[in-house]
């Protein structure tokens, strides 16, 4: 999950989409910052060496010790849980040499709990390399998203901004959906698109993407260049996964591009290819902007020859944009019934104005469509709200030292 400019309110109501069984464990056997996962091993050892010597001899149950490995394998790590295996050989060896011979239970069950103890290392040892493979892995996937999605400093190209991103494959934590910001000459740019299909190529459809838009929206002076541009790179894309014999050849992306101009500040350019509509969202309500009239990327060759539709339209005081994909409004709950987005954003806004500030706007649908939804995603779902900075311009970011007369 990624929260670009800071959420107002945190999701503490729902798990963190995406975190992984280990870091569950993790946190739930620990206190003040110390592993307790020892203390259940050992309560259960003291319990059952308890229990057998002061009952009967007809009852004897120091053979479940057998259980103690088996448990510290499951929660602790492989040298907590050989020490368990031999305490529980030498408990085991204590309490049933304190009984008469007859009552005894003998050489079989101390087979049993030697070597059970032993199969509880080597399961233990097991699940510790799987768990830091897990946990390897997750790392590689925190750094690609970082790479695809980068992190986006507050005031970015003189826009306030939020963004949240919740990936359906819990275990990549990124897939399609992608974003950014690039300031560029007299302009600042913005981008959100979702790529067709799931899975790394996906991923690498939107890292093409948005590596295009960041070199094109620097260097570009018009929107519908920058539009052109990135047509241009997803057509190259499908061509290059065709060459190679890959079955995504035929995969295409909608997104939506924006442009604030430095010298319009109520003003937004947007060039829709298929896209979920933005919401203009304010202290006097929600409006969805105009549906755009082009086909995905990666589409053009449809319908050559014809222009990239660029609309201009007016912002009033105080609205934020909201960006999204359809993982908020395809989102369902129990009884099949989609998230009622502007319906729920109207009723908030009225509520409380403050919601349409990009950071609580942004924590205001992503807490609704995880509630609405259950926490089950069935598509990667993005939320991006942007608006201008009061007392900023747009199209002043980073110059990097280049030359663009």
């Amino acid at each position: 999950m990624s929260d670009g400019g800071g959420g107002a309110e945190p999701l503490d109501r729902y798990p963190e989409h995406g975190r992984g069984d280990v870091l569950h464990r993790g946190q739930l056997l620990r206190v003040r910052g110390r592993s307790v996962a020892w203390v259940p091993p050992l309560l259960l050892l003291v319990a059952i060496a308890v229990v057998d010597w002061n009952t009967t001899g007809e009852f004897r149950i120091i053979s479940w010790i057998v259980l103690v490995p088996g448990i510290s394998a499951a929660i602790c790590g492989v040298w907590a849980t050989a020490v368990f295996a031999a305490l529980s050989v030498v408990t085991y060896l204590l309490v049933d040499s304190a009984w008469p011979h007859q009552f005894q239970t003998g050489v079989p069950d101390f087979i049993l709990v030697a070597t059970g103890g032993i199969l509880a290392v080597l399961a233990c040892a097991v699940r510790v390399r799987g768990e830091r493979r897990m946990l390897h892995m997750q790392d590689v996937a925190e750094t690609t998203r970082r790479t695809v999605l980068r992190p986006l400093p507050p005031g970015f190209g003189g826009l306030d901004h939020s963004a949240a991103y919740l990936a359906a494959d819990t275990e990549a934590r990124v897939g399609g959906d992608f974003y950014d910001i690039q300031p560029g000459p007299g302009r600042t740019w913005v981008l959100i698109g979702d790529v067709q299909g799931k899975g790394l190529g996906a991923v690498e459809a939107a890292a093409a993407l948005l590596g295009t838009f960041r070199e094109a929206g620097f260097h570009e002076p018009s929107l519908a260049a920058v539009a052109e541009r990135l047509e241009t790179r997803m057509l190259r894309h499908r061509r290059h996964t065709t060459a190679l014999g890959r079955e995504d050849g035929d995969r295409f992306a909608t997104a939506l591009l924006l442009g604030f101009p430095a010298d319009a500040t109520n003003a937004v350019e947007m060039v829709n290819f298929g896209h979920e509509p933005p919401l203009a969202v304010g202290p006097g309500g929600v409006r969805p902007l105009p549906q755009g009239d082009r086909l995905p990327l990666g589409l053009g060759e449809l319908a050559p020859g014809r222009p990239q539709a660029v609309r201009r339209m007016e912002l009033g005081p105080g609205e934020t944009l909201l960006l999204f994909t359809d993982g908020v409004t395809e989102s369902r709950d129990g009884a099949g019934r989609f998230y009622p987005l502007v319906t729920e954003l109207a009723r908030a806004v009225a509520a409380d104005p403050r919601t349409a500030e990009p950071q609580r706007l942004v924590a205001h649908v992503r807490d609704g469509t995880l509630r609405h939804s259950g926490g089950h995603l069935g598509d990667d779902t993005t939320i991006f709200a942007v608006r201008r900075a009061a007392g900023r311009a747009t199209g002043r970011g980073p110059r990097y030292g280049l030359d663009r007369r």
